[in-house]
Parts: structure tokens; C-alpha cells; sequence
């Protein structure tokens, strides 16, 4: 049987994915250019540090217990949703370019599903942070009485449609046997899908803008009705702050997805002097650019989050160090446990040689640099060893 023949009529389920590009005027190179060969090592390379910042994120939360409330489990799923696009894309560089054109038609539709999927899994894990942040901060809490085994459902939700999403198309919302409402972006899919999958998520943008204006217009009104006691203040600028942190990653994550989902409509509705081709590179970079931004935006936003940041990596510096020159000295990397702070005191628990240092009331970074600074110095006069101290996310040597 010839394998260009269509086993049913009215439908090319044997035709290979050249034909529908071909068909849809979105021809590729069978050749490497030099551009091919910039744009996939670029790719390559801003999928790893996605990778590998969002895993930071992640450990972050795992190991710092002030992070272990329902609102910071949400913001992990959404870095676990950010490592999934990092290796969704990581995976499109290496099926990308002339290497386009030798996949089957499972492997094209992998390699869609992994992406949509993976932004399915962010606009919900957004949209589950946005109902979290309503349900607290209308009471004027910090964090929600959500059980773990609530959250844990959420997030099951979560993934669970976020990968029934992804299989849509491949369930029978494709053009395989409508060749006439084939897309120009995404060739085997329906124009009216395009146009589906754009609105709704444009939609569900703008029920969250809403939703963040909204609690910030009332807690703005809160804020300036409550006493002026000291804890009340405290407790205003934390729910404040993180307030604007969450609203930053959703700002930049509508910034950096509206382009590419309206050019997906402008697709779907079949505008021809849009060029849609000629932006698509830039919009997909720019989306992928965004699943790096939320650790930055953590790291600038959060000083608890920075502060486990520079301990994680502070720790892993000084462990590999530790492993290549054991033999010479006895230097170890030991970490202050951050307990969250009762009534403003601060308790800090440094080993020196075996002797626990405490120091108890004091919230003056100088004067407890100062203290564990002194207490070293005793160690550092000793030969053959070494006293490193992190307290705040800062080595001190």
C-alpha cells in the first residue's frame, strides 16, 4: 500500500508532517543555517537555567519551614509548572528547525501537547493563587486555613486538567481530515482551536486582573483604617508585600504570554497580513522567558526566599570544597535554622567547635554579625581549622 494513500476518506492520516507544513505555507529548511543553529543553543541554554532555577525555587520551599503554608505549596506547584515549560522547550529544541520535518505525526503532537500542558499548568496554578489570596486577604490574614489534604487535591486538580488540555487536539480537534482550516502557526491544528485556547486563556487573564485590583483596592482601604500598633503595621506589610509579589508574577506572566496568544487568535481567525510566522520566534522566546522570571522575582521580592536561595547554594559550595580538600581540613558547612520569629525575638543557633552560641532578642543584623563574627575567632586561631557561619543566607568566613 502506498504510504502517501489516505487509509480514510476525506482525512491524511498517513501523510507526514511536510505535507501539512508544506500545505499551510510554513516551510522549513532541510538544511541547518547559521540562525538554526543560534536560536536551538540559545533555546538549550535558557531551558537548563529554567530547569535548574525552578528546582532552586522548589527546594527552597521544601526545606524552609516558614514556606510550608497552603499560598507558598501553590507557588512551588507554579515553579513545578516552570520546570515543566523548561523542559518542554528543551525538548521543542531538540525537535525543532530541519529536525521538524522527520518527526511522525505522534512525536508533532508530543512535542504540542508538552507546551500547552505546561502553560495550562501555570494559568491554573495562577488562577488557584489569585481564589487563595481572595479567601485570606478579605479577612485580612496572612495565610489561608486550607488542609494539606486540600491543597494536595488542588494540585492534582491542577495537573490533571492541565493535561487534559494538553490532549485535546490529539482526541480530535485536528485538521487531518479538514485540510482547508489547517493553522499557519501549529499546522495540524484547527484554526477554531487556536481561537479557542487564545480567548480562554486571554479570558481567565483578565478574570485574575480583576480579581488582584480588586483585593488591592480593599486592602488599601483596610490598611488605612487599622491601628497604628506595631505588630498590626508588621502584619500589614507583610500581607502588602506579598501581595505585590504574587501580583508581579502574574503581571509579567500576562505580559509575556498576551503576544504569543494573540497572535495564536489572529491565526485561528486566518489573517493573512498579520504575518504571523515572522513574530512567532519572538513570542515563543518571550514566553519562555517568563518561566525564569518568577525566581528573580522571588529572589528581589522575598528576603526570606533570597536569604534560603544563599543557603542552598552557600551549602553546596562549601560541601564540594569540604569533599575535594577533606583530608586538610575539617571545615563543614553549618546552617542557622530559620524558625519563624514569636513577638519580634530572634533566635540564632551557631556550633562552634562542638559549643552552641544563642543569641536570644536581638533583630540588629551588625550586633549579631558582630557576636558570631567574635565567637569565630577563637577557631579561626587554631590550626587546621576553619569556622564558617551562614546566618541570613550570608557566609561569613
Amino acid at each position: 500500500m502506498d504510504k502517501l494513500t489516505d487509509d480514510v476518506p476525506g482525512c491524511y492520516y498517513n501523510r507526514t508532517v511536510q505535507f501539512f507544513y508544506e500545505h499551510s505555507g510554513k516551510n522549513i529548511s532541510a538544511h541547518w543555517r547559521p540562525r538554526d543553529y543560534v536560536v536551538v543553543s540559545l533555546g538549550m541554554g535558557v531551558s537548563v537555567i529554567v530547569i535548574l532555577a525552578n528546582i532552586l525555587v522548589m527546594v527552597a520551599i521544601f526545606i524552609n519551614r516558614r514556606f510550608h503554608f497552603p499560598i507558598y505549596y501553590l507557588l512551588g506547584n507554579l515553579a513545578a509548572a516552570d520546570l515543566f515549560s523548561g523542559i518542554a522547550y528543551l525538548h521543542l529544541m531538540f525537535h525543532t528547525g530541519p529536525w521538524t520535518i522527520k518527526l511522525s505525526k505522534n512525536q508533532w503532537f508530543v512535542r504540542q501537547t508538552l507546551i500547552d500542558s505546561s502553560l495550562t499548568a501555570s494559568v491554573l496554578n495562577l488562577l488557584a493563587i489569585a481564589l487563595e489570596r481572595h479567601q485570606t486577604i478579605f479577612t485580612m490574614q496572612l495565610h489561608s486555613k486550607m488542609t494539606n489534604r486540600r491543597v494536595v487535591l488542588l494540585i492534582a486538580l491542577i495537573w490533571g486538567l492541565a493535561i487534559f488540555m494538553g490532549l485535546v487536539p490529539t482526541m480530535g480537534w485536528h485538521c487531518l481530515c479538514d485540510l482547508e482550516n489547517c493553522s499557519t502557526m501549529a499546522p495540524m491544528y484547527k484554526r477554531s482551536y487556536l481561537v479557542f485556547w487564545a480567548v480562554l486563556n486571554l479570558f481567565t487573564f483578565s478574570l485574575m486582573v480583576a480579581a488582584y485590583t480588586r483585593i488591592f483596592v480593599y486592602v488599601r482601604h483596610k490598611s488605612q483604617r487599622m491601628s497604628q500598633h506595631t505588630s498590626q503595621i508588621r502584619h500589614k506589610e507583610t500581607v502588602f508585600n506579598l501581595m505585590k509579589t504574587v501580583s508581579m508574577i502574574l503581571g509579567c506572566f500576562v505580559i509575556c504570554w498576551t503576544p504569543g496568544l494573540v497572535l495564536l487568535m489572529l491565526d485561528g481567525l486566518g489573517c493573512e497580513s498579520c504575518q504571523v510566522l515572522r513574530y512567532e520566534k519572538y513570542c515563543l522566546v518571550l514566553a519562555e522567558c517568563n518561566s525564569l522570571v518568577n525566581p528573580i522575582i522571588y529572589s528581589f521580592r522575598d528576603t526570606d526566599m533570597l536569604q534560603t536561595f544563599k543557603r542552598i547554594l552557600c551549602c553546596l559550595c562549601r560541601r564540594g570544597d569540604a569533599g575535594r580538600k577533606d583530608t586538610l581540613s575539617g571545615m563543614r558547612c553549618n546552617t542557622l535554622e530559620q524558625e519563624p520569629y514569636e513577638n519580634g525575638d530572634a533566635e540564632l543557633v551557631e556550633k562552634t567547635r562542638g559549643a552552641p552560641l544563642i543569641l536570644k532578642g536581638t533583630e540588629d543584623y551588625d550586633d549579631v554579625h558582630r557576636e558570631l563574627t567574635r565567637a569565630c575567632a577563637h577557631t579561626h586561631a587554631q590550626p587546621h581549622t576553619q569556622c564558617v557561619i551562614i546566618w541570613g543566607g550570608v557566609c561569613i568566613v
